[in-house]
C-alpha cells in the first residue's frame, strides 16, 4: 500500500486529489497538511511514502519543505504540484530534491500514475512538459561546473546520464542505444550508486549543472 500526504492550503484540492488517490486499490491518503511546517511534522509521524506538495503555503515553503522532509533520516518522496503561472520554482524544487513533479490540473490517471512511478523509486521526469521546463530552469544555471565525479562514469554510463537528463524512460534509453530494457535499468542504478544520487531527478540536475548537457540538445 502506498501511503500519501496531501500539502497544500486549499481544501477543495486536497479533497480532490484525497478522492482520486482513495479509490486506488494500492493507494491510501494517511493525511493532509494546509501549511508547509504541518507537512514536515506530519511526515515525521505518518511516514507517508510520497507527499504531494504545493509550492505556495503559509508557515514554510513548499521549496524549504521539500528540503527538511529530503534531508530526513527516513526521506519521503516528494512530488511538487504546480501550475504554469509558478513554473519559475519547478527547477529549484528538483534541485532542493524533489522526485518531479506534476500539474495541478493533471488528469486523475497523471496524477495516479505519477505517485506509482515516485513509489517505486523512479522520477517523475517523462511527459513532454517536464522536459521543455526542466531545460528551460536548467539554462539559468550561471556557469556550469565540471564535476570530478562523472569521472567514473564508463563512456556508456555518460552516454545513458545524458538521455535520462532528456527525460527518456528505461524503455526509450534502451530502443536509442540498442539495449535490452534490463540493461538499461542496470546502467542507470550502476550510476546513480557511482554518482551518490537518490534518483533520476538528481542525475537531471547534475547533469545540467555540469554542464554534461546543454537545455535543448536533444530537440
Amino acid at each position: 500500500m502506498i501511503r500519501v500526504l496531501l500539502a497544500d492550503d486549499q481544501t477543495l484540492v486536497r479533497a480532490g486529489f484525497r478522492s482520486i488517490l482513495d479509490g486506488e486499490p494500492d493507494i491510501t491518503v494517511v493525511g493532509e497538511a494546509a501549511d508547509g511546517a504541518a507537512a514536515v511534522r506530519m511526515t515525521r509521524e505518518l511516514a507517508p511514502d510520497v507527499v504531494l506538495m504545493d509550492i505556495r503555503m503559509p508557515e514554510l515553503d513548499g521549496l524549504e519543505a521539500t528540503r527538511r522532509i529530503v534531508a530526513a533520516a527516513e526521506p519521503a518522496k516528494v512530488i511538487i504540484l504546480t501550475t504554469f503561472d509558478l513554473d519559475d520554482y519547478v527547477y529549484g524544487a528538483l534541485r532542493s530534491g524533489a522526485s518531479g513533479f506534476l500539474v495541478k490540473d493533471t488528469e486523475p490517471t497523471e496524477l495516479i500514475h505519477g505517485v506509482r512511478v515516485v513509489a517505486r523509486g523512479d522520477a517523475l521526469l517523462a511527459p513532454a512538459v517536464t522536459r521543455r521546463l526542466i531545460a528551460e530552469f536548467a539554462a539559468r544555471v550561471a556557469k556550469p561546473a565540471p564535476s570530478s565525479r562523472l569521472e567514473a562514469l564508463t563512456d556508456r554510463e555518460r552516454e545513458v546520464m545524458t538521455l535520462v537528463a532528456a527525460g527518456l524512460s528505461n524503455d526509450e534509453i534502451a530502443a536509442r542505444l540498442v539495449l535490452s530494457p534490463a540493461t538499461a535499468k542496470t546502467h542507470v542504478s550502476r550510476i546513480m550508486t557511482k554518482l551518490a544520487v537518490r534518483d533520476r531527478a538528481q542525475l537531471v540536475v547534475l547533469a545540467y549543472e555540469s554542464g554534461m548537457v546543454t537545455p535543448g540538445w536533444l530537440g
